[in-house]
């Protein structure tokens, strides 16, 4: 399973790729702009940055919502750099896109999908990504989790090639339930990837072995 981390700040990117597991990004607006960054050229420029840190995939989200509009804005995009993915909201200018993106060549990431019907939708217009939500859909008293099965057994029963990315992830259980229902991706901030490292055995542990050791010196 692929990590991608969900946030536009360079610093928290850059830790999450030095500790060697980072597979891509995600972001959109709302996250650019909680990093102070405004303004279309500002907002071009730290995608590329973004890209120069990573190795893998960079999901770019469109704001328009019409076809000629997030084709438009698509294109722009990917024209940025080649890792960049088209990040496109689950509507019906949008699988009209992503199909128009995929005869392209343009990789896509088909996001607000709290479906399997919306799944499949994105699948058939070949998606790279589809993106369902797991926090939005637990707030709202929904197992998110199933839905990640559903859409994992949809996909194999039928061959589709776009790639399961589950995002809203809120803890680090998410990330082991996601993991446990075949996702290929899970995209989130750095915290619940960091919480994966933490266990109080592990700490007691440690703290065992260093005061034996300290016996020794």
């Amino acid at each position: 399973m692929k990590f991608f981390i969900d946030t536009a700040n360079l610093d928290q990117i850059r830790e999450a790729n030095d500790l060697g597991i980072l597979d891509g990004v995600t972001t959109n607006p709302s996250l650019m702009a909680k990093e102070g960054i405004k303004g279309q050229e500002s907002i071009l420029k730290h995608y590329v940055d973004i890209c120069n840190i990573v190795e893998g995939d960079v999901s770019a989200e469109v704001i328009a919502t019409d076809f000629e509009g997030i084709v438009r804005e698509g294109e722009a995009l990917a024209a940025l750099h080649p890792q960049i993915v088209v990040k496109v909201p689950m509507i019906k200018d949008g699988i009209k896109a992503i199909k128009y993106f995929s005869n392209k060549g343009i990789k896509t990431n088909c996001t607000l999908v709290f479906s399997p019907g919306q799944a499949i939708l994105a699948a058939k217009a070949g998606a790279t990504y589809v993106s369902p939500f797991l926090g939005r859909l637990d707030d709202i008293s929904t197992d998110s989790i199933t839905l990640i099965h559903q859409i994992v057994n949809i996909y194999s029963i039928h061959g589709f090639k776009t790639q399961v990315l589950a995002a809203s992830i809120r803890h680090a259980m998410h990330i082991v339930a996601c993991a446990e229902a075949g996702a290929d991706v899970v995209t989130c901030p750095l915290e619940p990837i960091l919480s994966l490292l933490k266990h109080p055995l592990t700490d007691i542990g440690l703290e065992k072995f260093l005061a034996d050791a300290k016996k020794f010196m």
